[in-house]
């Protein structure tokens, strides 16, 4: 497990904002008119980014964290440390139930967001969640 990086000061919460707002830039949102930017720092330091791409088919739109996710695989793997959501204003977006779930399978235990109501961990944001770590504990073993 990575040591993580306290909310005081050793994050740079305006570097990931910037990514946010720079992704979103590149929004695919002609029928919301609502273009999200997403950021995340990685185990390994690096900063990645995503953004919604909408369908006219509107079930089959990403969001912008399925976008950062995906970056995140492409881009070499690891683990996500800190997470921040932006729309097209700047202003802070907090992720939905869905995205949380989809940013839960891929962070560090205790990941931190900055949340509209302030900076948050991720069990705080998605609390008694699921996902591998937990899954591994029903599986049972071949017979």
């Amino acid at each position: 497990m990575s040591e993580l990086p306290s909310a005081s000061g050793e994050i740079d919460w305006g570097r990931l904002r910037d990514a946010a707002a720079e992704a979103m830039g590149k929004a695919y949102a002609p029928y919301s008119n609502f273009p999200v930017g997403a950021a995340a720092l990685v185990t390994d330091g690096r900063v990645i980014a995503g953004c919604n791409v909408e369908n006219a088919s509107y079930g089959v739109t990403l969001c912008a964290e399925c976008s950062l996710v995906s970056a995140l695989h492409m881009s070499g793997g690891g683990q996500l440390v800190a997470f921040t959501c932006v729309d097209g204003h700047g202003n802070i977006l907090m992720p939905c139930g869905r995205c949380r779930q989809l940013l839960f399978e891929h962070a560090v235990p205790g990941m931190m967001l900055e949340t509209v109501s302030g900076i948050r961990t991720i069990d705080e944001v998605l609390p008694d969640a699921f996902g591998p770590r937990t899954l591994g504990e029903y599986r049972s073993e071949p017979q």
